[in-house]
């Protein structure tokens, strides 16, 4: 089973092994209680207790029961199992999709998706960076895209 990143750990938080999350997914119920999570070694943490503080959330999970267990975990990324819905795109499933502009034209294949607070953004094999709106299309993903003008021109065609 493929592993998504879902979370990073923060600081301990008090004494009894909390820990500050920060997901990286909207996702809220991956730290929900009883949610299983999984660290770069595929050791698993199941969530005790969370509860939302301040940009993060305060998480408990089972075994970790003082502050010095706690910070044995601080900086880990957490992973989660990829969700089943097909009401969803997930990042993960945009990569390797062929990139087209508002007149069809191809511009490019995703090589990555980069998250943005406005919006993500699509990375392509040549680098270039692109705010991203996609549809799922019936044989394969295809993501349209508005790209704003000159943001693809390189340069080359300096007077």
């Amino acid at each position: 089973m493929k592993l998504l990143e879902v979370a990073r750990i923060g600081k301990a938080h008090g004494l009894q092994g909390e820990l500050s999350v920060h997901l990286i997914t909207n996702i809220t119920e991956r730290v929900s209680p009883g949610s299983l999570l999984f660290l770069e070694d595929e050791s698993e943490l199941l969530v005790k207790s969370s509860k939302p503080y301040k940009r993060n959330y305060l998480v408990m999970f089972e075994g970790v029961n003082s502050r010095s267990s706690a910070e044995e975990l601080v900086g880990e990324i957490l992973y989660g199992a990829p969700i089943d819905d097909d009401t969803i795109i997930w990042a993960h499933e945009v990569i390797g999709s062929r990139v087209l502009d508002k007149d069809r034209k191809e511009i490019g294949v995703v090589a990555a998706v980069e998250p943005n607070p406005a919006s993500d953004l699509l990375v392509l094999e040549d680098g270039s960076l692109i705010p991203m709106v996609f549809v799922k299309g019936q044989e394969e993903m295809i993501v349209n895209v508005e790209i704003p003008s000159g943001l693809l021109e390189r340069g080359d065609n300096e007077n």
